[in-house]
């Protein structure tokens, strides 16, 4: 399936929600392929059948397209506009492809390089809690190796059902240049002999993801650091095939602002639970572009234009850390200069359903500059469609100090012109207020609030009677 150009994919597991630090991981190596003109393949490793469940599949790539990042080939999406372009079989799912690991697993028995593993859950717990109490690293400690096959008749006939087990080779080294750590050195002594294939017969992760990585033609794999220790255990499983290896990238972990993985503990670490608060799929990109990611351009960049200025030499080593509030800055530059007609969308759900398109319009210009997220609309909606505000202690003292003729002038005014220009000229004429004497009453009186979105456009949105009720009140 190899075509001959850089090809990355990404591998989510179906256990649940698409988590920040795998959305950053798709990003960057969605924007890596596009980088290079290449391919950006989609994969889903549901061979964990009990976790893995075909809603998870559904919301990750639903969340996947939301993000914007189109995959060239993967399993099929329902949308009417598939982000999909290439490759729309099943045999992107791992679920459907048990007979092609069955197929390699068959080659490396042959060669003699496996072995049934009769160890239970309990005794492979115990080796590991032995070997940290001696200091050592946990491995397999190679029980079943060099089983006899009466042994192995033995076993089988008490019922045991065998992993199987891949023969690590002793007293080598794995070596490869990992493209965020460099060159990387693992003794084969270390890593011990690793599952392939569970006691149900399906393939464990090292196995099946190394065999689809080489199937589909996958060039470059970037992923979590977590995963840097497989890499040796993958290699030597591609080496025994006969098959080509990816270049491998492990990507620095995502944590909190205090320094610890992200979890819930930080608030929300889905993307899911991102869109459902009201954030914008740019806010999100542009804010994880720059987490492990260095970036000379400061402003809010396209995905395009995000695959044109990414490189792998500018991804750090370091823990990065998300931190909600740099989000929130995005989330304001995005939000503040999207075009009219996609903060109308944005907003909709929170807009009276019951006035003109006119008057929502006018409504969303006005307070879109204080808007961060579509819940602080609720505030400005009262004010501008809602009973005239009650005003108290301070606020209603700065406002009787204004006085009846600046109320009265004011009033008369938007009786026949209830522009905010009209009403400032007529109060202007009749008292010479002028400053915060002239604007700071005109803004209580009329919203409410002391602070807001300018008092122009706002008005535009109200309704005239209800723009004359608000100033003729204090009128007397």
């Amino acid at each position: 399936m190899s075509t001959g150009r850089i090809t990355t994919r990404f591998a989510p597991s179906p256990t649940g929600e698409l988590h920040l630090g795998n959305a950053r991981t798709a990003l960057f190596s969605w924007l890596f392929a596009r980088h290079h003109g290449g391919r950006f393949v989609l994969r889903i490793e549901d061979t964990d059948t009990e976790r893995s469940k075909e809603a998870y599949t559904a919301a990750l790539m639903d969340d996947l397209a939301w993000l914007g990042l189109a995959w060239d080939a993967g399993p099929a999406f329902s949308m009417k506009e598939a982000p999909m372009k290439e490759g729309a079989g099943e045999e992107y799912r791992q679920s459907r492809r048990g007979a092609i690991y069955a197929r390699h697993s068959a080659t490396l028995d042959a060669r003699g390089l496996t072995y049934p593993c009769y160890c239970t859950s309990l005794e492979l717990d115990l080796s590991r809690k032995a070997q940290l109490a001696a200091g050592r690293p946990p491995r397999y400690a190679g029980t079943c190796r060099n089983l006899s096959p009466e042994a192995r008749v033995r076993k089988s006939a008490q019922g045991i059902s065998p992993t199987t087990r891949f023969l690590v080779p002793t007293g080598k080294f794995v070596e490869f240049d990992d493209m965020v750590h460099g060159a990387q050195r693992f003794a084969t002594d270390d890593i011990g002999d690793f599952i392939l294939r569970r006691a149900d017969g399906s393939a464990a992760f090292f196995f099946s993801n190394a065999i689809d990585d080489a199937e589909m033609g996958i060039t470059h794999v970037l992923r979590g650091e977590d995963h840097l220790t497989n890499t040796p255990r993958q290699l030597l499983v591609l080496e025994a095939l006969g098959l080509r290896a990816p270049t491998y990238g492990h990507l620095s972990l995502l944590v909190g602002a205090d320094g610890s993985p992200l979890s819930k503990r930080h608030g929300a670490t889905s993307v899911r639970e991102f869109r459902e608060r009201g954030y914008l799929p740019a806010a999100l990109t542009n804010h994880l572009f720059r987490l492990g990611h260095s970036s000379s351009e400061n402003g809010v960049l396209s995905l395009d234009a995000m695959a044109k200025h990414f490189t792998v030499k500018h991804l750090g080593r370091a823990p990065a850390r998300f931190e909600e509030s740099q989000l929130n800055v995005w989330q304001r530059e995005v939000a503040h200069h999207m075009p009219l007609e996609e903060s109308e969308r944005w907003l909709s759900a929170e807009t009276p359903g019951d006035i003109d398109a006119g008057r929502r319009r006018a409504f969303i210009a006005a307070i879109r500059p204080n808007v961060l997220l579509p819940r602080d609309v609720a505030q400005w909606r009262e004010v501008v469609f809602g009973p005239s505000p009650l005003l108290e202690g301070e606020a209603l003292a700065r406002v009787r100090e204004a006085g009846p003729r600046f109320f009265r002038a004011a009033a008369d005014a938007a009786a026949t012109d209830p522009s905010l220009d009209a009403i400032v000229s007529a109060v202007k004429a009749a008292t010479g207020a002028k400053g915060q004497a002239l604007w700071k009453p005109l803004r209580l009186a009329l919203t409410g609030a002391p602070e807001g979105p300018e008092l122009a456009p706002l008005l535009k949105a109200m309704a005239a009677p209800s723009i004359h009720e608000r100033l003729s009140r204090f009128a007397a």
